[in-house]
């Protein structure tokens, strides 16, 4: 399975990344490949070199602007010639998205799947990985949104909230059908 991976370039500490190279480990160990933003910095790094040591497949997408950044040991290498051609191309390669981690340029990944999610142009499953309960309080609010009325479809039926890495991988091998 080719899961994409939204999170954080910057470097973070232990509260981070310790969960984030759980869950690299299990993406290579798994057989699987990371489609990432193809940083050689901070979480992103971190996570690539979980996969990569684990045995799994790396496939970058970075943009002109970060280019010097992109990790020259990837097995793919793409770069986009704007942030939007990198979300289409990093959708375009991936069987199923994880959201991690990050800031604005995350935040902005992952409420551009779940709008493709809700309006029916994708049924890749997405996994929110609540690391240290770094979620919460946007979990809160979806599930206010829900509440009132602002997402025409259950919650449950566009993203699917981790506590841990095993429990994102198990969700989306499960919704795969990987035995």
């Amino acid at each position: 399975m080719n899961i994409c991976v939204f999170l954080s370039a910057a470097d973070l500490d232990d509260r981070y990344t310790v969960p984030a190279r759980e869950f690299a480990k299990l993406i290579g160990k798994g057989g699987h490949t990371l489609v990432w933003g193809g940083s050689e910095c901070g979480l992103m790094k971190v996570v690539a070199d979980g996969v990569q040591e684990a045995g799994g497949r790396l496939v970058g997408v970075s943009v002109g602007f970060l280019a010097a950044n992109a990790r020259a040991s990837a097995d793919e290498m793409v770069i986009a010639k704007d942030l939007a051609e990198r979300k289409a191309l990093l959708l375009a390669k991936s069987d199923a998205v994880v959201i991690m981690v990050g800031g604005a340029g995350t935040l902005d990944e992952a409420t551009e799947i779940l709008e493709l999610k809700k309006h029916g142009r994708t049924t890749k499953p997405v996994v929110l990985l609540n690391t240290a309960g770094f979620y919460d309080g946007l979990k809160q609010q979806f599930l206010r949104m829900e509440a009132e009325g602002f997402l025409p479809v259950p919650l449950t039926e566009l993203v699917f909230f981790a506590e841990d890495a095993a429990g994102a991988l198990a969700y989306l091998e499960e919704s795969a059908g990987v035995q």
